[in-house]
């Protein structure tokens, strides 16, 4: 893959990651939503604005920017991903809502159809080959004084309810680098800005102004049961790419893997199912006025 090629990450979300995405949205949509809704309550839309959902995926953020928008105003999706756009699609049209409307592109690079009053984002900006292009590309679909808000994974350590089962499953399975595989894979990863000051950085030098952060910590149920718990961590995250990428060495371990996953997830059970503690940037930073 060329520096800065999205294709392979592109695939990955269209294909593989798409299909474990519809398996376990339970913990990637409702899950995640505590820190989207905490965001949008802190800092809440206006009637009347346009507002692009960067990486919006099946659409849930999108719809609910939607009717904070309303009247007059505008929610618009953007996904790399056709699978999740038509999805989003279909689920919108479902709830009736009028004032939103999805599109397929590569954010990094392609024309985003502004210009918007601001830009959210959960998530969905920690995987550009490209961050700087990605987030200058964004700037420019942003009105003068707009707001880019941007919700990313903060340090790994802080966020046991993925890295506790990277640790142990990289005690167990072999790790198998992007480069020494043809596997299509996610990009950079889920903490790729996990960094304030590098992410500033790349703010400022994409051209934004008045750069901030704030920390924001809950807990997320990654499994109604330990089995669905386990499940998850094997199928996604840093955890279910190191399975993955490994391919049949992957496979071989994977009794090995369930069990110390049990060992692993037992402090964090529940009666309500297995709940582990999450942390998050919430980014915002505004597009200079002229």
């Amino acid at each position: 893959m060329a520096d800065g090629d999205n294709a392979i990450p592109i695939e990955a979300w269209n294909t593989v990651l798409f299909e474990k995405f519809c398996r376990f949205r339970f913990v990637l949509t409702e899950g995640l939503s505590d820190h989207s809704d905490e965001l949008l309550r802190r800092r809440p839309y206006s009637s009347g604005a346009r507002v692009l959902d960067v990486g919006c995926g099946f659409g849930d953020t999108t719809r609910i920017i939607a009717g904070q928008t309303a009247p007059g105003g505008e929610a618009v999706g953007v996904d790399c991903a056709g699978n999740f756009v038509a999805a989003a699609i279909r689920e919108a049209a479902d709830a009736g809502i009028g004032n939103v409307s999805f599109f397929t592109a590569d954010v990094q690079g392609d024309d985003l159809r502004g210009p918007y009053d601001a830009v959210f984002s959960r998530f969905g900006t920690m995987f550009f080959n490209m961050p700087v292009m990605a987030l200058r590309n964004i700037r420019r679909a942003l009105r003068p004084g707009g707001e880019l808000s941007m919700i990313v994974w903060r340090k790994r350590e802080d966020n046991p309810w993925v890295y506790d089962a990277e640790l142990c499953v990289r005690g167990i399975v072999p790790v198998v680098r992007h480069e020494d595989t043809d596997a299509v894979h996610c990009g950079p990863g889920p903490f790729s800005m996990a960094g304030a000051d590098m992410v500033s950085d790349m703010l400022q030098i994409a051209g934004y102004e008045r750069v901030g952060f704030e920390r924001y910590d809950c807990d997320i149920c990654i499994g109604r049961t330990m089995d669905d718990a386990i499940d998850f961590a094997m199928a996604l995250g840093p955890a279910g790419e190191i399975i993955r990428l490994a391919g049949e060495e992957g496979t071989k371990r994977k009794d090995r893997v369930v069990q110390a996953l049990r060992r692993t997830f037992a402090p964090y059970q529940r009666g309500d199912g297995v709940w582990a503690r999450s942390s998050s940037w919430f980014v915002t930073a505004r597009n200079p006025a002229r």
